[in-house]
C-alpha cells in the first residue's frame, strides 16, 4: 500500500502533539466543504438505484453523459489497466503514485518520462496524465491535451486524463470529449473528493468509450456507490451557485497561498494546492509539524506539497510558521 496525505494520527503521535491542534494541509481537499444537507432515513435502509438523478445531475455538470458512477476515482485507477491486459504504458514523472503503482502491479510496461512531447516521441501505445497534476502542479493547456489524443488515435492508443484536481478550472478541462467521435480514445477520471470536498463519500465518475465503460461496470459489480453517497453527489451536482462561489473563494486561496509559500521556494499554484520546489524539503516539512501543521512530502522529487488552510486562524499560524522557518 502507498502512503498518502491526512496520515493526521500518525504525525500526532510521531511529534507527540495532541490531534486536535493539527492543521492538516496535507490532502489538497477544499476546506469548505459543500453543505451536506440531512440524509432521508430511506438512504439506509434501501439499496441504491441507478434512475435517482445522479448520472443525469453528473452529464450536465461535466457536459457529458458517456459516464460510469464509481466509489472514489481510485476504483477506475486500479481498475484499468485490466481493460488493457499486457500493453504499456506511459506516463509523467513524477505523478499521482497510484497510477503507476496500479499498472505495475498488474504486469503491464511502464515507462516514466518528465514531459508530454517525450511520452508522445516514445511511441508506447497508452499515456497517462493527471492535470492538473499531482504533486507537481503543472496544468496541461486543454488543446495540448486535445493534440495528444489525436496523436495517439492515429497509431490506436489511447489516453487516460486524470482530471480530480480539475473542478475548479472547468475551461481547461476535456472530459467533455471523452468518447466522443471527436475524441474516442479518451478516458477521463473525475473525483468529488477534491473541488467539493467530499473525500469522505468516496465518489468518482469515469467518462469515455462505452466498451471501456462496460469493461469496467463489470470488474466493479453492482451497487458501487452507496445510497448515502449517491444522494449527497447528486445534490453538490446540482447546486451550480455553491460551485461558482466556491471556484471565487479556492481562486483567492490559491492566490495568497502561493503568495505566502513565496520565500521558501519556486511555487507552482493550483487552485487548491501549491507545491513548492527546495532542497529543504525535509528541513520545512519537520518544522512545519513541530508547529502542528502538516504537509505533504515528496522528497525523492524536492518538492513539498501544501494544501489551502481552512480558516483565518489557519492562515495566521501558517504565516507566523513561515515566518520562523
Amino acid at each position: 500500500m502507498l502512503e498518502h496525505g491526512g496520515r493526521l494520527r500518525l504525525a500526532a503521535r510521531e511529534y507527540d502533539i495532541s490531534l486536535e491542534n493539527w492543521i492538516d494541509l496535507s490532502t489538497g481537499i477544499n476546506p469548505d466543504v459543500y453543505p451536506v444537507p440531512p440524509i432521508a432515513p430511506q438512504c439506509w435502509n434501501r439499496l441504491p438505484e441507478d434512475n435517482d438523478g445522479l448520472e443525469a445531475a453528473a452529464a450536465r455538470f461535466y457536459n457529458n453523459e458517456r459516464l460510469i458512477p464509481l466509489p472514489g476515482s481510485q476504483a477506475a485507477i486500479q481498475s484499468l489497466p485490466a481493460l488493457f491486459p499486457g500493453i504499456a504504458l506511459a506516463c509523467i514523472a513524477p505523478v499521482y503514485e497510484e497510477h503507476p503503482h496500479a499498472w505495475e502491479n498488474a504486469g503491464n510496461p511502464l515507462l516514466r518520462l518528465p514531459s508530454l512531447p517525450l511520452l508522445l516521441a516514445a511511441k508506447t501505445p497508452n499515456i497517462l496524465l493527471c492535470n492538473p497534476n499531482n504533486p507537481t502542479g503543472q496544468a496541461f493547456p486543454r488543446d495540448e491535451v486535445i493534440a495528444a489524443a489525436e496523436n495517439l488515435r492515429k497509431r490506436n492508443g489511447w489516453l487516460i486524463v486524470d482530471e480530480a484536481f480539475a473542478d475548479p478550472e472547468p475551461e481547461n478541462t476535456v472530459v467533455e470529449l471523452a468518447g466522443s467521435a471527436e475524441a474516442p480514445n479518451l478516458l477521463v477520471l473525475r473525483s468529488l473528493g477534491k473541488f467539493f470536498g467530499l473525500a469522505g463519500a468516496r465518489v468518482g465518475f469515469l467518462f469515455g468509450a462505452q466498451e471501456k465503460l462496460q469493461g469496467l461496470r463489470e470488474i466493479i459489480g453492482p451497487w458501487p456507490l452507496s445510497h448515502p453517497s449517491r444522494f449527497v453527489a447528486r445534490e453538490a451536482l446540482n447546486d451550480p451557485v455553491w460551485q461558482a462561489n466556491a471556484r471565487e473563494r479556492l481562486a483567492d486561496a490559491s492566490r495568497r497561498l502561493a503568495a505566502l509559500l513565496a520565500p521558501l521556494g519556486e511555487v507552482r499554484r493550483t487552485a487548491l494546492f501549491c507545491s513548492i520546489a527546495t532542497s529543504r524539503v525535509a528541513e520545512l516539512y519537520d518544522h512545519l509539524a513541530r508547529r502542528a501543521i502538516l504537509t505533504r512530502r515528496f522528497d525523492h522529487y524536492g518538492l513539498l506539497r501544501v494544501g489551502l488552510p481552512g480558516n483565518e486562524s489557519d492562515w495566521r499560524r501558517l504565516a507566523d510558521s513561515i515566518a520562523e522557518s
